[in-house]
């Protein structure tokens, strides 16, 4: 059932976000829910879902959007544009308080934060963020926001064979921080080989490798048990258990599966192709 319908003309909406909700705090017919979007003019737009209005536009970009996500307190808005810039925002004031230029060049295929204890990794801030972009670059910060204070941690690049022969564009660059192994990202993109790998940001090395049957195109990773969820173009979707175990392949896609999700409860997975959207019940997981 369609509930609420945001329309912006003559723009296309490249990525969204749900603002989280507070830690404690149970849902309520009250609460205001909010979704960030990202446009292909480089505006970003805050919407109310309860009130159904769009609060909020802010133009950080010259270039279209490509990855858009909140801190993990909803306190700030952070988007990653086609030119390879970083904008933090606060939906707050309405004003851009960093741009990051780190990645200039290259789209920025994914961001996303999760919460650390202050003292790891001897950085202060409650908070780490990554970014990455599709020439295969993962930078890893340490965020204080309340403090103004933004740290580079870790600057990962990955290696790949020059000139791919039999690939009309290549795999997109993905990398996630791991919800059962603190400290660590995995990271799937074209390289060498055809694999997952899990880096530890304290050792940093990698830890482990995953071979895959090909490239993968989109990657999720279940924050209630150790699974992760892997899309391929050849419409094949693998539930991989993690460190080791024996993968589970499903068909069902029409076309490259692009987009995997898992929900909070890990219960659940979001799989999206060219033309069908389907829900998975983990009914083992």
């Amino acid at each position: 059932e369609l509930v609420v319908q945001f329309q912006v003309l003559n723009q296309s909406c490249q990525c969204l976000a749900w603002k989280p909700r507070p830690v404690g705090m149970w849902p309520c017919p009250s609460e205001s829910q909010h979704v960030v979007a990202g446009y292909s003019d480089g505006t970003v737009r805050v919407f109310s879902v309860s009130r159904t209005e769009m609060e909020l536009k802010m133009h950080p970009h010259a270039a279209a959007l490509t990855a858009i996500t909140y801190s993990t307190d909803g306190e700030m808005i952070l988007s990653g544009g086609k030119d390879g810039t970083v904008a933090i925002s606060s939906p707050r004031t309405g004003m851009t308080i960093h741009v990051l230029a780190d990645h200039k060049g290259s789209p920025i295929t994914v961001l996303q934060c999760t919460r650390k204890q202050y003292h790891n990794f001897g950085v202060e801030g409650g908070e780490l963020w990554l970014a990455t972009s599709s020439d295969r670059r993962v930078s890893v910060w340490a965020a204080d926001w309340l403090q103004d204070k933004c740290e580079l941690l870790d600057w990962l690049s990955f290696p790949a064979p020059a000139g791919p022969e039999g690939l009309d564009s290549l795999p997109p660059s993905l990398a996630v921080f791991c919800p059962w192994e603190h400290g660590v990202l995995v990271y799937v993109g074209f390289g060498l080989q055809k694999e997952a790998l899990f880096y530890s940001l304290r050792k940093k090395q990698v830890l482990r490798k995953i071979s895959l049957p090909a490239f993968a195109t989109s990657l999720s990773l279940s924050p209630a048990a150790p699974f992760m969820a892997i899309g391929f173009g050849d419409r094949l979707l693998r539930l991989q258990p993690c460190p080791a175990g024996a993968p589970q392949d499903y068909a069902g896609h029409d076309d490259t599966v692009h987009f995997c999700c898992f929900a909070p409860s890990g219960r659940r997975l979001l799989t999206a192709s060219h033309s069908a959207v389907l829900v998975w019940e983990l009914t083992g997981a």
